[in-house]
């Protein structure tokens, strides 16, 4: 199975709005280590995230610009923008745009669903842009 596509299909579903889609390629035990506060690290955890990150900013676009795969894991470097139309965990809305890097990894099943994923993406950069957090001087 070609993992690497999935992964850019979800993604694609994502930009598409399309959480539901999205959600049809995680596994009904999928486990999300990159916990959120307030929301459950199971599938239906992972679709409200994306629901209320597109609510917050319904322009958002996940790019993936290396997809990497070796046996059940694949790991995308990605860049996430978006233009902050909404509140978004108590913060509202700012008309400000943001652009941030992010690292995710997915371990597909043999069903070709995803069953865990581990994620980093530069939250204070976000916060940065969005002007909850003052950027420091540059180096």
């Amino acid at each position: 199975m070609d993992h690497a596509a999935t992964m850019r299909r979800m993604y694609d579903l994502l930009n598409a709005g399309d959480i539901d889609g999205f959600g049809d390629h995680l596994a009904d035990d999928f486990i999300e280590h990159e916990e959120t506060p307030g929301l459950a690290p199971t599938r239906e955890g992972v679709k409200a995230f994306f629901r209320m990150y597109i609510s917050a900013f319904p322009d958002m676009r996940m790019e993936s610009q290396d997809v990497l795969m070796s046996g059940d894991k694949v790991v995308a470097r990605s860049r996430a923008t978006g233009t902050h139309q909404g509140e978004f965990m108590g913060m509202p809305a700012t008309g400000k745009r943001i652009d941030v890097q992010l690292i995710d990894i997915l371990r597909f099943g043999d069903d070709g669903l995803a069953h865990e994923h581990w994620g980093v993406f530069d939250a204070l950069a976000m916060m940065q842009q969005l002007g909850a957090i003052p950027e420091g001087p540059r180096a």
